[in-house]
């Protein structure tokens, strides 16, 4: 008699929170402050860049008040931080991952003094709106601090193609709208991203990710999430509910990065919004 035999092949990760396809091979994240999503969505840049776009309309922020969000961002929790007063985090970031990975990464902040400086605050650049220095594999590793650049590297970078796999830049608080509202940080983006977003030597790998940290102080903390490049349905939206975590996520698995496994191993990949 023959012996059936039946062979199940599992597979981790398969289903609706599969591995994403490699969509992108660098991000740029770019971070506003402190706007509800319909605040910002009807400015007049903002609005024109939903019709090139991936707009997630219903993309939610995680915490109150700002500090607490750009943690997440990088590391998958808000790993206690409850406040905006400086921290010290003796925890894993997307930095780790990114290095393990042997992809590059850097932090582009206007006004940063520069030489791993650590006070709260300086002019108008704060520490707390870049989150790598909030850990100490970063504070205490010269070199890992000197990822961290004053925002004039950024079109150098750009336009020699030398964009890391990852990267994130942080307007001052007059231009991400912290202390000049949304209309200006709408002005501000268009007098500074509108040329590089339409730029000729914009990669054809590069997902660019234009949000919010929070919403103003709103308990549902709906903020607008917007995502531009090639890879990207012009004009698409999804409605899904998505968060901090879900971006982090998408980032890690797109680039082969593997989790934090904090709750960027659970979050919602994003979807049915890439080419």
């Amino acid at each position: 008699m023959k012996k059936l035999v039946f062979v199940l092949a599992f597979v981790l990760g398969l289903g609706s929170q599969a591995q994403a396809a490699n969509h992108f091979n660098k991000v740029l994240i770019i971070v506003f402050e402190n706007t509800d999503f319909g605040d910002a969505v009807k400015q007049p840049y903002f609005n024109s860049l939903v019709k090139e776009g991936a707009l997630l309309t219903n993309y939610h922020a995680l915490t109150h008040p700002s500090q607490g969000n750009y943690v997440a961002m990088i590391a998958g929790s808000l790993l206690g931080v409850k406040d905006d007063k400086p921290v010290n985090l003796d925890q894993r970031h997307i930095g780790d991952l990114l290095e393990e990975a042997g992809k590059t990464w850097k932090v582009y902040a206007e006004d940063y003094p520069g030489n791993c400086f650590l006070e709260r605050s300086s002019g108008n650049y704060v520490r707390k709106h870049v989150p790598f220095l909030s850990f100490t594999n970063v504070q205490n590793n010269p070199t890992r601090c000197a990822k961290i650049v004053h925002s004039d590297e950024f079109q150098k970078d750009f336009m020699s193609g030398n964009l890391p796999a990852y990267s994130m830049y942080v307007p001052d608080l007059k231009n991400d709208g912290h202390d000049t509202g949304v209309a200006f940080g709408d002005k501000w983006l268009k007098e500074h991203f509108d040329k590089t977003l339409h730029s000729s030597k914009f990669p054809d790998d590069l997902l660019v990710v234009i949000t919010f940290d929070e919403s103003s102080h709103n308990l549902d903390n709906k903020i607008y999430m917007l995502m531009l490049g090639s890879v990207v349905k012009a004009g698409s939206t999804s409605d899904v509910r998505y968060d901090h975590y879900s971006l982090l996520k998408t980032i890690e698995d797109n680039l082969g990065l593997g989790s934090l496994k904090q709750n960027d191993m659970n979050a919602i990949l994003l979807e049915n919004i890439w080419k």
